[in-house]
């Protein structure tokens, strides 16, 4: 079931994204917004999916949390989508 089908979506923030690991084993995330800046925005961009979208078919997860999260794909494919642009 996909969201043309009226599937659910969840939302979970990934700081994980702008971490450099350039340079040892140790991930550098000076990229990144501070935390209040970080979850403004998660918090924002989750009210912006649940407005385009219906709202009670919209969870989040818990900012700065470990979370573990299962997914079952149902389709025949999984497609990975990259730019080309090179990342730090």
């Amino acid at each position: 079931m996909g969201i043309s089908d009226g599937g659910e979506v969840l939302c979970v923030s990934q700081f994980t994204l702008l971490a450099s690991t350039k340079k040892g084993a140790k991930p550098d995330f000076h990229g990144a917004a501070n935390p209040e800046e970080a979850r403004r925005l998660y918090h924002y961009f989750v009210q912006k999916v649940r407005a385009g979208y219906q709202e009670e078919r919209v969870k989040d997860g818990q900012f700065q949390a470990m979370m573990e999260v299962a997914l079952v794909n149902d389709g025949p494919v999984t497609l990975e989508l990259k730019n080309g642009a090179k990342t730090d």
